[in-house]
């Protein structure tokens, strides 16, 4: 081992074990809730830019294929997160070409795998959309935006695990300079693209992707010239590896794929209720929660590394007092958005649509209102499903992800139906309530558990 390579696994050391536990929450979540606020700033920004310049019909078009889009980037979420784990227990074990063998596995994965993603989403998008009853100029621009997204498939979703990456070899800052960096160059190049090329919707999907490929290319670099603690070898893929990844890594795969499942037929639903208009709002709602998603993700995502470490040194104790921070700052976030959704239900839907129809506004305020009752509990879930993820415990990680994102969500979807859209509404409230109960308990029997192995 050369005096560099020695210098920064002290590092990592310093900084994950020996760090006081609430500085190094602070050194670690700030950084990492921001780095994700940068994003979910853009996407807020992505959603009134559509909204704003190219009108209502684009803007419910582009909210008809995010759920798709985001089944592409949740490659990157299944492999990035899945291989992010065992690196870090791997790490905080001083096992380090096991760690290097699971990061090159997963960079040349995520590459395979988002081509492979993609020709089937640009090949089955016209059905798609004509499955979910689209139609017309709905359907055409909801198809380029999809398109899109899939020929860039294999590179924008590298930028889900590059994060990860960054943040295991301790560049907590280089992580959050990343996403800033990823965040204005998406806005300038879809504002520029919208705006003065005129390119419509096939420019605000554009512009995002070239941010993500850009940005993607520019934090793999320095693993490429050898600079971090992290470096790439000779693979050596075993069903093993392959099967450990892919469990640590379902849990988010699952909370994307089945939360989008929930998303298009909520959207189906939506069209056939009450039409174009009742879509539109329910695109305001998931902009307006995008900014929560991402913080709390943020939050939880970034002490990862760090609950890894510490768990694969063996300090259970650091561990626990680590998460209890974590759940702290993610209750004091969901209670915020959810007091804004509630107090500003009009001000929101204008910031994205500012000609919205007084049919729009009139659905919008009881929209708001019952859909911000899910985030006075939204929290709890979240923070426990990533808890579990963190300490190598995907089984029971997964199978609640499925509940919170898929079951619950469609089970109120049947029972809530004679409320018509009103039910709509309170689908993700009903399913959060059970979610938080189920959390609750799983967090009881955690506790009992970790207690037993410090």
């Amino acid at each position: 081992m050369t005096k560099r390579e020695l210098t920064t696994e002290d590092e990592l050391r310093e900084l994950y074990l020996a760090t006081a536990p609430t500085h190094l929450f602070l050194k670690a979540a700030a950084p990492g809730a921001v780095s994700m606020l940068a994003s979910a700033l853009y996407d807020v920004l992505d959603g009134v830019i559509v909204g704003q310049l190219l009108g209502s019909t684009a803007f419910a078009a582009v909210n008809l294929a995010m759920p798709f889009v985001i089944l592409v980037f949740a490659v990157g979420d299944l492999v990035g997160v899945g291989s992010s784990v065992p690196i870090a227990i791997a790490l905080g074990a001083g096992e380090d070409e096991r760690a290097n063998n699971v990061f090159t596995c997963a960079v040349l994965g995520i590459l395979a795998l988002g081509a492979a993603l993609g020709a089937v989403f640009w090949a089955a998008a016209p059905a798609i959309m004509a499955a979910m009853g689209a139609t017309g100029r709905l359907a055409e621009d909801a198809i380029i935006f999809l398109r899109v997204y899939a020929v860039g498939a294999p590179v924008t979703s590298m930028m889900f695990a590059v994060d990860n990456f960054l943040r295991i070899c301790g560049k907590i800052r280089g992580s959050l300079a990343l996403n800033i960096f990823m965040a204005v160059l998406g806005a300038i190049c879809e504002y520029t693209l919208v705006r003065y090329v005129q390119l419509g919707v096939l420019g605000a999907a554009l512009g995002y992707v070239l941010a993500l490929a850009v940005s993607s290319a520019v934090g793999m670099l320095p693993f490429l010239l050898g600079r971090y603690q992290l470096r790439f070898v000779r693979p050596q893929l075993t069903w093993e590896l392959s099967r450990e990844i892919c469990a640590a890594g379902m849990p988010a795969f699952l909370n994307n794929v089945a939360g989008r499942v929930t998303s298009v037929l909520l959207n189906a639903a939506l069209l056939a209720q009450g039409g174009e208009d009742a879509v539109a709002v329910y695109g305001v709602l998931m902009y307006a929660s995008g900014v929560v998603f991402p913080l709390l993700y943020g939050t939880c995502d970034s002490l990862q590394p760090a609950v890894g470490y510490n768990l694969g040194a063996g300090r259970v104790d650091r561990v626990v007092k680590l998460q209890k921070r974590i759940f702290a700052a993610c209750a004091a976030i969901s209670v915020a958005l959810s007091v804004a959704m509630l107090a500003f239900p009009r001000e929101l839907t204008l910031l994205f649509m500012a000609e919205a129809s007084d049919n729009i506004l009139a659905l919008a305020e009881p929209a708001f209102r019952l859909f911000s009752i899910a985030y006075f509990l939204r929290w709890l879930p979240m923070a426990t499903q990533a808890f579990y993820t963190a300490i190598e415990r995907p089984r029971p990680a997964s199978a609640f992800s499925l509940f919170s994102v898929l079951v619950a969500p469609l089970v109120a979807l049947v029972l809530l139906q004679p409320l018509g859209l009103d039910g709509l509404w309170l689908n993700l409230p009903a399913a959060t309530l059970a979610s938080t109960v189920v959390a609750a308990a799983m967090l009881v029997r955690l506790r009992k558990e970790l207690r037993g192995e410090a």
